[in-house]
């Protein structure tokens, strides 16, 4: 086909040679809204020219019975031979009966697909690093967070002070500064860091220095990362038994019984020094621990509302059944009635951050110093026990009051102590100490009339 000169005029009907001077040249006629320069070379490639002088490369053909028209760009940033290529592509498509949208659509879709599939390992690697990367202080913290609604108030502190980074001032000890908890070791260590080796290593430096506390630390850093392990979010982490090896018991060292008590011929001597004591809620407090067979904490945090002096019981929380009902036996009661109703506590302190009383070991140690013994808080509640034995009482009686979980098929199964048979056998248990400390007490007397008289 031979090229039209320079100053012909375009047939816009007719297929033309496309040439840069043509397409310059072209432009849409004053009655027509635009006008349409086709390739003779690929059929279905054209370029329209609007009004406004718009030039945009158009394809359009049938594939499959549809008409299927391409935008390809403007001209003369797309020029004739990227045009003309684009049309040859598309062309060969629809002659095969190929839909390039489809193609397109499904190419999308696989793009998509692919950088979803690339955004979702980026995830898991960045969630795998993450995880990496969590400290055991991290972790502990939604751990406590977790428990707390299952543990005592009591429980929960001891878990905070195992972890605790130390360096605070003591409350108690001007200038003094606490020391770092036995677990504080962990707190700043990767969790999946934690393993046999470690613990064994801690355990042994550790239980040089604090045994005790080591034995214990060890017990409660045992349950953590069981519970870490049952988790979906640190399972993969955690060695479950890292702290269970065997060589890490024995480098934390065996706990012995405790055998600290007081004996019958001793009750004299502690209820004189005991009794002496000028805080009247300490004394109170410590002579309460002793003829309730109580747990410290259980005693410490028994509010007002928990005492019924009319019907003479204490309601306690318990660590077995979360609470129990106790005989409130008639010295006890004389004792509680005395003290001053500050706040909601029974024994409470006007210096103490908790309005209660905390630190009774102090007071109680000095006594203890002055009797000639060493008997613990704890020691105490072992006192109880030890000087049931003295009376005809079952083992069961006791036990119940203390709060101990029933033993044996009877105990769990058949038998049930109302609270007023537990009394019975409580005043007597309550009389016989006094008797033994040479204390002579009228049980009879109205509360707040205290008659005592040492022997």
């Amino acid at each position: 086909m031979a090229r039209p000169s320079k100053s012909a005029t375009i047939d816009y009907k007719a297929p033309l040679d496309l040439t840069h001077g043509l397409l310059g040249r072209a432009a849409c006629p004053d009655r027509l809204p635009f006008v349409l320069v086709r390739d003779a070379d690929k059929k279905g490639l054209r370029l329209r020219v609007t009004k406004a002088g718009g030039k945009h490369w158009q394809f359009e053909t049938r594939v499959n019975g549809k008409l299927f028209t391409r935008a390809l760009g403007e001209w003369p940033a797309v020029s004739i031979d990227d045009a003309k290529a684009e049309a040859h592509r598309l062309r060969g498509l629809t002659e095969k009966g190929i839909d390039p949208r489809e193609g397109e659509r499904q190419q999308e879709e696989a793009e998509a697909v692919a950088i979803a599939a690339s955004a979702l390992k980026d995830a898991n690697q960045a969630k795998q690093e993450a995880a990496q990367a969590l400290t055991v202080g991290e972790v502990w913290a939604v751990y406590l967070a977790e428990r707390k609604q299952h543990w005592s108030a009591l429980h929960y502190r001891d878990h905070e002070k195992m972890a605790q980074a130390g360096g605070e001032q003591r409350q108690r000890m001007a200038g003094v500064l606490t020391v770092p908890g036995p677990l504080a070791h962990f707190m700043d260590m990767k969790l999946s860091d934690v393993v046999a080796d470690t613990v064994q290593a801690w355990a042994e430096k550790e239980g040089r220095a604090r045994p005790t506390r080591t034995r214990l630390a060890l017990r409660i850093l045992k349950a953590f990362l069981r519970w870490a392990a049952a988790e979906t979010d640190y399972k993969a982490l955690v060695d479950a038994t890292a702290a269970s090896g065997k060589k890490t018991r024995e480098m934390a060292g065996t706990s012995k019984p405790k055998n600290d008590y007081i004996q019958r011929e001793q009750l004299s001597a502690w209820f004189t020094h005991v009794r002496q004591i000028q805080n009247p809620t300490i004394a109170a407090y410590l002579q309460c621990l002793l003829l309730t067979g109580a747990r410290r904490e259980e005693l410490a945090e028994l509010k007002w509302a928990d005492v019924n002096l009319q019907w003479r019981g204490l309601t306690m929380k318990d660590k077995v059944e979360d609470v129990r009902p106790v005989p409130l036996t008639p010295y006890v009661a004389q004792l509680l009635a005395s003290l001053p109703k500050r706040n909601e506590w029974v024994f409470s302190s006007p210096t103490s951050a908790s309005g209660r009383l905390t630190e009774p070991s102090i007071a109680h140690r000095t006594a203890c110093a002055a009797a000639g013994l060493q008997v613990t808080l704890h020691g105490l509640r072992r006192s109880f026990a030890s000087l049931c034995e003295w009376l005809d009482i079952p083992g069961g009686i006791s036990a119940q009051i203390q709060g101990h979980a029933p033993q044996g098929v009877r105990e769990q199964n058949y038998i049930r102590r109302p609270i007023d048979l537990l009394r019975v056998h409580h005043e007597k248990i309550e009389a016989w100490i006094l008797d033994q400390a040479g204390i002579v007490f009228d049980a009879k007397a109205p509360l707040g009339v205290f008659r005592v008289v040492a022997g």
